[in-house]
């Protein structure tokens, strides 16, 4: 029956896109966030479908799309630059059949983000597209909301629907994600034009942010709870009485504190004590072999040239006797660990100039956007409010990242497409703005 329900969306999907070719790129991002293909037992398994939307959204915005708006925005460029580099690194890479299978879904991911801006010419469409990248990521982050109220969750034991820990559905990706999304939530609540903006929609968005900050719970991931730290504080910038929302913040807290699982919290204590947690001795011991491999490679090795690393990991834990404690050093070694942080995987795979092309995109999204913020917050608030909240949903990802690997993670370079796409259409409502007053006194040459 899964299997049939999936399909049944889909083409229900393709035959709206046949009167609203739009509708074929919002099929695209459900793929490729949600991908049904491995979540059904037959039917779709062998049916590339995402490359069939890939297709029919390319087709249509070729034949079918006005292209008198579309604009090649700066950004475009760099991540077309980053798209060729990628490319030719995977072709010196260390490991060139691993590399190979990574290139396969990054160089979709780049391409749709370049691609993405220029569809997106209309706030009606801007708004869709943050639509189904939100109840697509909810779909995963739904399940797993119920999961930790259900069970507690546990780390690498809460299950998101699949058995394969890929993508979206990996703990600490997912957490960052679930995060980066609340900011758009609350944007979509207030200025939301697609449904009427009553009281179950607000209780629908209040619920689903909730879920969100359940998922760092249930899937134990650190990187959650930091990801939740800096939510904290971003919305601090916006809010209009910050001694209510802080008095509000401390009180949530307190009352969660006592009914988080104790499994959570015992994790959680081993932020303070890093040199004592395996898992976080090796992303050190990783990221310190990375500057050592730059210093002979500074183009890097390729996608996945971690799998050479030989890593000698050193700890401390204190361990208490009788009435005295006694720190306890020990060594460790390991191989082939992944880098475990978006910056070292740029620099150990792509080497200084990746490292360097990436900060500058992410560095110019959020310039850009303070940018439109202040510009926009109080001549048109939607735009003003969206800019904002991107910029807070893409600094939540680049403190995230510090401690994942996600650097060419689709769902961000969507986010990044959508910001592009929202200062190409903010720069011309503001070109069309300052014709109008001409067309309209032109029959007054005085005036002109």
């Amino acid at each position: 029956m899964r299997d049939l329900a999936f399909v049944a969306f889909l083409l229900a999907l393709m035959g709206i896109g046949l009167r609203r070719p739009f509708v074929f790129v919002l099929a695209y991002v459900y793929v490729d966030i949600v991908s049904p293909q491995r979540l059904t037992y037959l039917l779709l398994n062998s049916v590339p479908i995402s490359l069939i939307f890939a297709g029919l959204a390319l087709a249509s915005w070729l034949i079918v799309d006005d292209k008198r708006d579309s604009r090649f925005a700066p950004r475009q460029a760099l991540l077309l630059i980053l798209l060729i580099y990628c490319g030719i690194t995977t072709t010196q890479a260390d490991f060139p059949l691993e590399a190979a299978e990574k290139w396969s879904w990054v160089w979709k991911a780049l391409a749709f983000a370049i691609f993405l801006p220029l569809t997106l010419r209309t706030r009606l469409r801007i708004e869709s597209l943050i639509l189904f990248m939100i109840l697509s990521a909810a779909s995963i982050v739904i399940v797993g909301g119920i999961k930790t109220l259900a069970s507690g969750g546990g780390y690498g034991a809460l299950n998101l629907m699949v058995d394969n820990n890929s993508g979206l559905y990996e703990g600490s990706i997912i957490s960052t994600v679930a995060i980066c999304i609340v900011p758009l939530i609350l944007w979509l609540a207030k200025y939301g034009t697609i449904y009427p903006r009553e009281w179950r929609v607000k209780t629908f968005a209040y619920a689903l942010i909730f879920a969100c900050l359940l998922i760092p719970v249930g899937t134990e991931a650190r990187t959650g709870l930091i990801c939740i730290g800096v939510l904290g504080l971003l919305l601090l910038r916006d809010a209009k009485r910050r001694v209510l929302y802080l008095s509000l913040a401390g009180a949530a807290a307190l009352v969660a504190l006592p009914l988080l699982p104790s499994a959570f919290t015992t994790r959680m204590d081993t932020i303070k004590g890093y040199q004592a947690d395996t898992s976080a001795s090796t992303r050190i011991a990783v990221w310190q072999w990375t500057l050592g491999y730059v210093k002979d490679h500074p183009f890097g090795g390729g996608f996945d040239a971690y799998r050479q690393n030989e890593l000698r990991i050193e700890k401390k834990r204190v361990a208490a006797e009788g009435d005295q404690a006694q720190v306890v050093d020990s060594v460790e070694y390991d191989k082939a660990r992944a880098y475990h942080s978006a910056y070292f995987e740029m620099l150990g795979e792509q080497g200084w100039p990746g490292l360097v092309l990436w900060l500058i995109i992410h560095g110019v999204g959020l310039f850009r956007m303070e940018r439109l913020r202040s510009i926009y917050r109080k001549r048109e608030p939607w735009i003003g409010d969206l800019a904002s909240a991107l910029q807070q949903a893409h600094l939540i990802y680049l403190i995230g990242s510090l401690f994942v690997g996600i650097a060419f993670q689709p769902f961000v370079y969507m986010l990044v497409g959508v910001q592009i796409g929202l200062d190409t259409y903010a720069a011309r409502r503001t070109r069309e703005a300052a014709w109008r007053p001409l067309f309209r006194n032109e029959g007054n040459p005085a005036a002109v």
